[in-house]
């Protein structure tokens, strides 16, 4: 299984959260990597990805509480959710996707290769 969340869990409004995405893909390729979400009854949602070059990007409903970080050392991917509300409440999933030629790694990419199991978080108002 190449990405293993860990880190959700339920938590009041407003409080923090961090989650871990362990992966195990090749360090030879670059991947655009990044966080979705999928709460009951909607779509699943790219709210964070983070490129091979270091850059990142969000999605507006968690620009400027939500960061996303990765550590090459450690293999791992991160999300640092804070202030979080009632809406953020859904299954969090770690996705990946080698990189090719012309590719821009957005939070519109629909098509990630590898997902994870996905980690709930819920959020109590």
């Amino acid at each position: 299984v190449p990405l293993v969340e860990s880190g959700g869990g339920e938590v009041q409004a407003g409080a923090s959260l961090r989650l871990s995405c362990a992966a195990s893909l090749s360090r030879y390729m670059p991947h655009c990597m990044g966080w979705a979400r999928q709460a009951p009854g909607k779509e699943r949602e790219v709210i964070a990805v983070f490129d091979q070059d270091g850059s990142t990007e969000y999605a507006v409903s968690v620009q400027g509480r939500f960061t996303i970080s990765k550590d090459d050392d450690k293999r791992t991917l991160s999300l640092q959710m804070n202030d979080l509300k009632s809406e953020d409440t859904a299954m969090y999933y770690c996705a990946a996707i080698r990189r090719y030629l012309g590719m821009k790694c957005t939070v519109g990419i629909t098509n990630f290769e590898y997902w994870g199991q996905g980690t709930q978080v819920t959020v109590s108002s």
